[in-house]
């Protein structure tokens, strides 16, 4: 079985007399994980915005009222 090498990704900044440097290596196995955990909390936050506005999609009346208040 053949064995895949990993992807890097590097990156530089300096702003001032600071500097950041970063270095990554992930696996195929490991951008597919990474993928379904981003893809996981998108979903997540649809849910959470669908329910948040619920009232105001069900009772227009009553998310006006709110509105007000």
């Amino acid at each position: 079985m053949e064995t895949l090498e990993p992807n890097t990704a590097a990156v530089s900044l300096r702003v001032r007399d600071a500097r950041f440097v970063a270095k990554v290596k992930v696996t195929p196995a490991g951008l597919l994980a990474i993928g379904g955990l981003v893809s996981g909390i998108l979903l997540s936050t649809s849910v959470l915005v669908w329910t948040a506005t619920n009232v105001a999609r069900r009772r227009p009346l009553t998310a006006a009222l709110l509105a007000k208040g």
